[in-house]
């Protein structure tokens, strides 16, 4: 399976400039943990990822550390240059860049590295739950016919 079929098509993004209480305030008016920090595209539309932020940066780097939130901007707490993935790559290579540098999340990039969704474990989760209950709902089908079959 593809990426694109399982990736958040409408991810949550800022820039750079952004102040930390509006991005604070956006990732709880769009009911989000993640976000990815995008450079301003001239022709419109989705922008390349600089960076991703996440709500426990804003808690161990801001907040923990006892900086004062109105002098910082998205850029100053980001994680900078993110490992982005492809649409088009299968869900196992996703899987094992997430493994590799220990994340829950990563942005999904389309042609000319442009940003078209985020791939969650979550979303990875269901998916695999949907396919469990497949197989389950297979054995009980089996057996019913069995039974009805061979009383």
């Amino acid at each position: 399976m593809s990426i694109k079929a399982l990736c958040r098509g409408e991810p949550v993004t800022v820039l750079p400039t952004d102040d930390l209480a509006s991005v604070a305030r956006l990732m709880r008016d769009r009911h989000v943990g993640y976000l990815v920090v995008v450079e301003p595209s001239a022709n419109g539309g989705w922008d390349k990822p600089v960076g991703v932020l996440s709500d426990r940066d804003l808690v161990v780097e801001v907040l923990a550390a006892g900086v004062d939130p109105a002098t910082l901007t998205a850029a100053d707490i980001m994680s900078e240059n993110p490992v982005v993935v492809e649409e088009s790559r299968p869900l196992e290579f996703a899987l094992g860049e997430m493994r590799r540098i220990g994340v829950r999340r990563l942005p999904v990039v389309g042609s000319g590295g442009r940003l078209v969704g985020v791939l969650s474990l979550d979303a990875v989760v269901e998916h695999l739950a949907a396919q469990i209950m497949d197989v389950a709902g297979s054995i009980r089908t089996e057996l019913t016919m069995e039974r009805h079959l061979r009383p």
